[in-house]
């Protein structure tokens, strides 16, 4: 086995928020305000722009520290001609529709000062129609010098056959079944025409990709998060990247989008962590159980088929196994989620249970591994599958749960009085029908925190310490015996 290299130590210790641009906040401040964006509180749609932008996050930046954020996890924020910009035209500037550079550099600056970290979604996978170095082949063929960046057919190289990177009807009916290189001439990320694949075999395209990785973290940024890493199928690509960002910052975090275990990724060599749907699984089957929406959560992408009703039983032996398929360090800076802007919101997956929702918090932010709140979901914001997830963010206060939003400061607050939830040994004590209990200890804490999903008032014994202290709900307590009420959690020290 590889040297591990050390994961970034303040990732342990992080609370994250992520934010889809278009739809977080917009302000008077940005350029383009006056651009014809659809309504703000309109429903959200595949195509259209609600005009979000950096300067409102900036202008946001006390909301989230009073929520107890310490990083943002932010969707892509470079020039694109897509609302989600996963379809990247510059990777070198971030979108004017955002802000340009200019609202980046401020953010940054003003985040750090709030101590909050800043971590951008990297696309290397794939660029768009509009990328530079791809439209130069596709108006001078092999001519080009830029031919070898992606992956061409020679007959269209050679002017042969005509480029299909705007399909006809005929053409889209094809690339339903066959690959998109014969079909339109080039090789496209999921047959999408809109998203040529980098050819990373290329020397000159993985220079490229480390540049523009080196350049943003010069720029101040805190760590990637890296979109289907897993199709860039070259371990030594991904070990040349970790090297190049971890010499310009030692504590740059790298964590890479994978759905599921990722053993070969997180040897220590390539990522730090990867956004932990595990996580978001167990949470759905053990918290929501009966609440469950099976019809949403069939649009849940990569989780839909671990989507089945659990007792604590299985609950514990899920996290054990979960926590133990990596190196310790590594579970310990895992991004643990609950939903993202690639599935339905946690609230429409389970049938607009709140109180699921809040269990869920409860269980993110006291295991191991980083939280991550999806923007919105701490007031009650739900939606179904793409582009439903990506409603905006309604500011307007009486739209809010404020008790949600008061459970969910009250989660991240015990997070991180309490070194022991962020830094201590999972020990499980107790797993029974509806009834979990754990145990975080660090130095001298040990923390006890136990869960009832019933619809009952239950009872269990935990060894508690004769000078007992409730830090979060309302148990009764007798002695070693806990009355825990119906569908809540409970934090004890």
């Amino acid at each position: 086995m590889r040297k591990l290299m050390p994961t970034p130590a303040w990732v342990q210790d992080a609370i994250f928020y992520q934010i889809f641009p278009d739809r977080f906040a917009k302000s008077d401040r940005n350029p383009a305000r006056d651009l014809p964006f659809e309504p703000w509180d309109s429903a959200p749609t595949p195509h259209g722009f609600k005009g979000g932008d950096l300067f409102g996050v900036i202008e946001k930046l006390d909301y989230l520290k009073e929520l107890g954020i310490t990083a943002i996890y932010f969707n892509p924020v470079f020039s694109s001609a897509s609302n989600h910009r996963y379809h990247t035209f510059d990777y070198y500037n971030v979108d004017p529709l955002l802000g340009g550079n200019d609202a980046l550099k401020e953010l940054t600056k003003k985040a750090h000062k709030k101590d909050i970290r800043i971590v951008l979604d990297g696309v290397f996978n794939h660029a768009s129609r509009g990328f530079w170095q791809f439209n130069h082949v596709l108006e001078t063929g092999a001519a080009s010098p830029y031919r070898d960046w992606f992956h061409f057919d020679e007959e269209r190289l050679n002017g042969k056959k005509h480029w299909g990177a705007y399909p006809t009807h005929h053409e889209e009916q094809l690339l339903k079944h066959e690959d998109s290189l014969n079909v339109i001439g080039y090789r496209a990320w999921w047959n999408l025409p809109a998203l040529p694949k980098f050819n990373t075999n290329t020397a000159a395209v993985r220079e490229f990709i480390f540049d523009v990785a080196e350049y943003w973290v010069k720029f101040g940024i805190d760590g990637w998060r890296l979109d289907v890493p897993a199709e860039i199928d070259d371990d030594e690509f991904w070990r040349e990247f970790r090297r190049r960002v971890r010499a310009v910052n030692a504590e740059a975090y790298i964590v890479g989008e994978i759905w599921h275990e990722a053993q070969r990724w997180l040897q220590g060599d390539q990522f730090d962590a990867v956004m932990n749907y595990l996580v978001t699984a167990v949470s759905l089957n053990f918290f929501a159980a009966d609440h469950l929406n099976l019809h949403v959560i069939q649009q849940a992408g990569g989780l839909k088929d671990r989507i089945r009703p659990m007792n604590a039983r299985d609950c514990a032996n899920e996290l054990e196994r979960i926590l133990n398929l990596y190196p310790r360090e590594i579970t310990y800076a895992q991004l643990n989620l609950l939903d993202s802007h690639d599935m339905p919101r946690f609230l429409s997956c389970v049938n607009g249970d709140k109180n699921a929702l809040k269990l869920a918090w409860l269980f993110m932010f006291t295991i191991p591994g980083a939280p991550c709140i999806y923007y919105g979901d701490e007031i009650g914001v739900d939606g179904g599958h793409d582009p439903d997830c990506r409603k905006s963010f309604p500011w307007e206060k009486n739209k809010w749960d404020t008790d949600l939003l008061e459970y969910a400061k009250a989660c991240t607050a015990l997070r991180t009085e309490h070194a022991a939830l962020r830094r201590g040994e999972l020990n499980l004590t107790h797993a029974e029908d509806d009834l979990l209990a754990y145990s975080r200890s660090y130095k001298n804490e040990t923390i006890h925190i136990a869960f009832n999903v019933s619809n009952e008032e239950k009872s269990l014994e935990l060894n508690l310490g004769k000078r007992s202290q409730i830090l979060f709900g309302n148990p009764a307590i007798t002695g070693n015996k806990i009355k825990i009420s119906p569908r809540s959690g409970i934090v004890i020290k």
